[in-house]
């Protein structure tokens, strides 16, 4: 059963990627700073704060949001699945852009994410921060009580409780038999794709795959299904 009404819920996922486009372009300060993050990431002899860089990404102080997907169930009875982006290099652009569904809008009382809690939510809220762009008070838990923060987490649903394993949203999509959004490319390339292949629509794309596919892990950890006919938009 469905906890709330799924056209208050807000779906979203993020890409992220390094502020810099490699190691040697970090400034003095921040590569130092880098330097004893990645002391604590080596797990190898051969590795490296250079060859470490590729994952500063998903480090708030080092990377930066390059793409927010947020999607949304209308329609009732007849549902449809409705996915905006927001996306490119200035990142206080796209999370003004972002901020304003707020702003314009009460319709979403809760947000979900795939392991949302621990990545996305924090995530955004950081960069806000960093770029001066006011929290929207759905994303801020500052002071809230628990049963206040009206925040799902598909990972932590499928958990029930048990906190020693990570699993992806690609797994559980092939669990309920759902299409995979990993058909193209996965989290590991988003670095490469934007800065080698200069290819953010591609970037676009596969974020907007993860929400629609979100929304449907979502229905069946509810113990509902989407209708097979749902129709998905891309609001431009």
């Amino acid at each position: 059963m469905l906890p709330v009404n799924p056209e208050h819920i807000l779906f979203l996922d993020i890409e992220t990627i390094p502020q810099y486009a490699d190691y040697a372009s970090l400034p003095q300060k921040l590569r130092l700073l880098w330097d004893k993050k990645a002391s604590l990431l080596k797990r190898k002899e051969e590795d490296s704060p250079d060859s470490l860089y590729e994952r500063a990404g998903i480090y708030a102080e080092f990377g930066q949001i390059i793409c927010i997907s947020a999607g949304y169930i209308t329609g009732g009875s007849q549902p449809e699945i409705r996915i905006k982006s927001f996306s490119g290099s200035d990142e206080a652009k796209l999370l003004r852009e972002f901020n304003s569904l707020f702003e314009k809008s009460s319709r979403f009382t809760h947000l979900c994410a795939h392991n949302g809690k621990e990545f996305d939510f924090p995530y955004l809220c950081r960069r806000m921060l960093v770029c001066g762009v006011p929290i929207p008070s759905i994303l801020n838990i500052a002071g809230k009580k628990p049963w206040e923060v009206g925040h799902f987490d598909t990972m932590e649903l499928w958990k029930f409780g048990d906190y020693k394993s990570f699993v992806s949203l690609d797994l559980l999509s092939a669990v309920f038999d759902i299409p995979t959004p990993k058909d193209d490319i996965d989290g590991s390339e988003v670095y490469g794709v934007y800065y080698k292949e200069n290819d953010l629509a591609r970037i676009v794309t596969y974020c907007e795959k993860d929400v629609s596919t979100l929304i449907r892990v979502f229905y069946r950890l509810c113990g509902e299904n989407l209708p097979e006919h749902t129709k998905t938009l891309f609001l431009t």
